[in-house]
């Protein structure tokens, strides 16, 4: 066995650091290949709640005398019938005959000969589970010789930590969905968000304000960067968040740009954060024009309020600004019928006018289609 410091060294910091890989712990399966003399590995990971069509994640490493092999293919090992991988025990290192059909002698054969085909001789098979959250599974294999007694002890030694690094990735997962869900509905209307800390640096920018803006490099890792403005606007900014942070104002909207075609609203942060955390004293939010797909918007109109075609399709028009003949003569709608459907309109959704129609529409679920 090696020591303890080796093995930290090269398990466990893999491991820990291996949450943030895409796919996951391409690192930690290359140095379980290195320890254990395998010759091919597979990592998967399938989340308890993906669809059935929807692959699991999966990592394929080879040894370096090994380069030239093709990768294992987990779903041809999972289609021969071994033993199914999610009764596999938890924690428990399954040595390759351990899978294997004995009770069928011809379905052993097919196993046997498969196996042989794609150079597997000797494997060693690791199922760990978060919890019901979601489950992953290394196998090992070799072509001329079983893995060593100190092998096995090396796969079940990371095991446990394994597990725990599951847990918190499929936590990471969950957050991550959270995450990307709030940005879908803000890019969806032109909304893009930052937090700035009291110095005016952000702190985090979502995707939409990060592909607005632009940011100063800077030599030297510190945190949160500067937003690359004019002088006089980053200074702005700067006393902007300091008069937040010592409650001299709440919420001050800021030109971003020389000829104010983008504004930044700045607010005093009231973001419900988890400890430990660095709470931002502002939030500052951006805004551009966007509007939603027309047909969308038009179906879900129809569907919400009981609108036909024609008047969900007015109702659409005139929520863009256009008057009554205005949208009429878009749809190629006479006056006469254009101001038909619009009393027709304002009867189904219960608005009072014109503009509480607009209202009603822009407030409603129309603009997120």
């Amino acid at each position: 066995m090696s020591s303890p410091a080796s093995y930290q060294r090269e398990l466990i910091l893999p491991l820990l650091e291996g949450i943030h890989e895409s796919p996951p712990w391409g690192g930690l399966l290359r140095q379980l290949v290195a320890r254990t003399y395998a010759r091919r590995a597979y990592l998967i990971i399938r989340l308890a709640n993906a669809g059935k069509d929807q692959d699991p994640s999966a990592v394929h490493v080879a040894a370096p005398r090994a380069a030239m092999d093709p990768p294992l293919d987990y779903r041809k090992i999972a289609a021969l019938n071994l033993h199914p991988y999610g009764p596999l025990r938890p924690l428990r290192v399954y040595a390759l005959d351990e899978m294997l059909d004995y009770d069928h002698p011809d379905r052993l054969e097919s196993q046997r000969a498969a196996l042989q085909e794609m150079g597997v001789h000797y494997a060693r098979f690791l199922r760990v589970s978060a919890g019901g959250a979601a489950d992953a599974w290394i196998v090992l294999v070799r072509e001329r010789d079983d893995f060593s007694a100190a092998a096995v002890v090396t796969l079940s030694a990371i095991a446990p930590h394994l597990t725990a690094g599951l847990k918190t990735l499929a936590r990471l997962i969950e957050l991550r969905l959270q995450v990307a869900l709030a940005q879908s509905a803000l890019q969806r209307l032109g909304i893009g968000q930052m937090a700035f800390d009291e110095t005016g640096r952000v702190m985090a920018a979502d995707a939409h304000a990060g592909a607005l803006l632009s940011f100063v490099p800077e030599p030297e890792p510190v945190p949160g960067r500067r937003l690359a403005l004019m002088p006089a606007i980053s200074q702005a900014l700067e006393n902007t968040c300091a008069a937040i942070a010592s409650g001299r104002a709440d919420s001050v909207p800021l030109p971003l740009d020389a000829h104010g075609g983008l504004w930044l609203l700045l607010r005093k942060a009231d973001l419900d954060l988890e400890q430990p955390c660095a709470v931002p004293v502002a939030v500052g939010v951006l805004r551009t024009y966007k509007r939603e797909d027309a047909a969308k918007a038009r179906q879900a109109m129809a569907m919400i309020y009981g609108l036909s075609r024609n008047e969900a399709s007015l109702a659409h028009q005139l929520s863009l600004g256009e008057t009554i003949l205005e949208a009429g003569r878009h749809l190629r709608l006479t006056p006469q019928t254009s101001r038909s459907y619009s009393k027709r309109i304002y009867a189904k959704t219960g608005a009072s006018s014109q503009a509480d129609l607009v209202r009603l529409i822009l407030s409603g679920l129309a603009p997120l289609s």
